[in-house]
């Protein structure tokens, strides 16, 4: 897949890995999300990897991020989605989810997963909804959480 970027005013979205500030990605997911508390950084960068991801950027200062676990042929897991606190309520999180959504890579799929605890309506204004048939989807979570980090 190319590598695709978008501008809007002082704000970019790109999906270029090398520019991403993996250091600031690993800071938040360890000590600010709820959903990866204590994650190893290791585990960040092969998460990176093995993912399509979407840095958002404020001059040249990363600011947000998601990624999108995907085949690019019929399904997609929305993952990691996080704007800085200090971006907060510009609606970078919206343009964010509207640049993934219009993806060329990622159009066609016939099913997208997430999980959240808060954002349900940032989500629901791009279709996304409770399972329609939970009694078939199924899941498996070996652990809860990462262990605590060595300090």
């Amino acid at each position: 897949m190319h590598n695709s970027e978008i501008q809007q005013g002082e704000f970019r979205i790109s999906t270029d890995k090398a520019e991403l500030d993996v250091a600031l990605i690993h800071r938040y997911l360890c000590y600010e999300s709820y959903w990866a508390r204590n994650i190893p950084r290791a585990l960040v960068e092969k998460s990176i990897a093995g993912s399509l991801c979407f840095g958002v950027y404020h001059h040249n200062h990363q600011v947000g991020f998601a990624r999108v676990i995907t085949d690019q042929a019929t399904f997609a897991y929305l993952a990691d989605v996080f704007i800085l606190e200090t971006y907060r309520g510009r609606g970078l999180s919206k343009w964010l989810m509207q640049t993934i959504m219009d993806e060329p890579g990622l159009q066609g799929l016939r099913r997208w997963l997430l999980a959240t605890l808060d954002a349900h309506g940032l989500y629901a204004q791009f279709g996304f909804a409770a399972l329609d048939k939970p009694e078939r989807i199924m899941g498996m979570k070996p652990f809860d959480e990462y262990p605590a980090l060595n300090s």
